[in-house]
């Protein structure tokens, strides 16, 4: 038997990922102005359109001028932050390919992945550089890039240093890899898989396809707690998010008091979370603290939950909950539910009384009144 999507076939143009997003970041630009794309949640340090878009032009002409070659490796052990962005897509401009670490990583898990991938540069921060100059020791590292300075290390400002040149480089969409993403390792060592142009590609334009007409709107905020150097943070949070024109707001590490302050501070309106986050929303005492009344849609994947919990969510926070599940070697999601799949009646329904066009336009009216 053969099961088939109830949305529409997706239509996927043979480019690469950069083709395809570099246009409409310069959209962005030319629609939202200064408007921020990516914002540091913690701090309020934000990068927006203009200088996002700019960033990734530079970053990929500094690297080719340290001598990057097409399909050189990038690591990239970051937690999630802003300045992520310009380096993946800049290492995905100048020809390279990336392969984003665990900051949780040992200096042996790190260089294992480094030895794997056999990756000439690495990005990190100060904090995490003891670790990274461990693990770059037992490895192919040529040069560490922090972001700041540290000693020992370049300073992620440097590659911008330069005339603002790029060399083109010939893309090959289905062929050439733009990243290498880890397996959790649960039958031994964690195992790279190669993902193409084409593959994340696809997937963002499934996803969009699915979740489109919900969120990722140019008036959403979109929190990103979901990790970036999990498939799951990066083509479904971070990917998307730029792809659509959404303001990002980063957010390194988790905290339940700050993931909470965050919605209530930045006014989210969507987030992708794994069940436990879910679960705390759902009954911990501490939501009741905050101000969450501009969420308006969560979304869960990594793990099942359950009908009981996405209930009690829906009913405390009146907001609604969409599970997905996917998996590395897919780009990410493989499938998610309708909303309205316990609710009796087609999903289409609930959707249309919930999110037709002139309900968005009073809740976002109604959301920019509370600001």
């Amino acid at each position: 038997m053969i099961f088939t999507s109830p949305t529409p076939a997706v239509s996927i143009p043979n480019v690469s990922l950069m083709d395809y997003l570099m246009p409409r970041l310069a959209a962005h630009v030319a629609a939202h102005g200064d408007r921020a794309a990516l914002i540091d949640g913690p701090s309020g340090h934000a990068i927006n359109f203009p200088q996002l878009h700019g960033m990734i032009h530079m970053l990929a002409g500094g690297l080719q001028k340290r001598g990057l070659q097409k399909g050189d490796i990038v690591a990239i052990y970051l937690p999630n932050l802003p300045e992520f962005a310009p380096i993946f897509y800049g290492t995905l401009l100048a020809g390279g390919a990336a392969t984003c670490i665990n900051p949780l990583y040992t200096p042996g898990e790190l260089a294992h992945q480094l030895r794997d991938t056999r990756a000439r540069f690495l990005f990190t921060i100060p904090h995490f550089l003891a670790n990274a100059q461990a693990a770059a020791g037992e490895a192919f590292v040529e040069e560490i890039f922090v972001l700041g300075e540290a000693e020992g290390a370049t300073p992620f400002a440097t590659l911008f240093q330069h005339d603002g040149q790029r060399q083109p480089v010939t893309i090959h969409p289905q062929e050439d890899t733009a990243v290498i993403l880890f397996s959790s390792g649960t039958t031994g060592l964690p195992k790279g898989v190669m993902l193409t142009h084409h593959n994340l590609l696809v997937n963002v334009l499934q996803i969009e396809a699915l979740a489109g007409h919900l969120a990722y709107f140019p008036d959403d905020v979109v929190l990103g707690i979901a990790p970036f150097f999990h498939t799951m943070g990066l083509t479904m949070v971070l990917g998307l998010s730029l792809i659509r024109g959404s303001v990002l707001v980063t957010m390194p590490r988790f905290d339940l008091a700050d993931f909470l302050g965050f919605i209530q501070q930045y006014r989210v309106t969507y987030t992708t979370v794994a069940p436990p986050i879910v679960l705390a929303m759902a009954k911990h005492p501490l939501v009741d603290q905050y101000d969450l009344s501009s969420l308006r849609l969560i979304a869960s994947g990594a793990a099942p939950l359950s009908k009981q919990v996405e209930e009690a969510f829906e009913a405390r926070l009146g907001a609604w909950v969409m599970q997905g599940y996917g998996l590395t070697e897919a780009s990410a999601t493989v499938c998610a539910g309708p909303l309205g799949h316990w609710r009796g009646g087609p999903a289409k329904q609930v959707r249309s009384v919930l999110w037709s066009p002139t309900r968005r336009r009073k809740l976002w009216m109604w959301s920019q009144a509370r600001r």
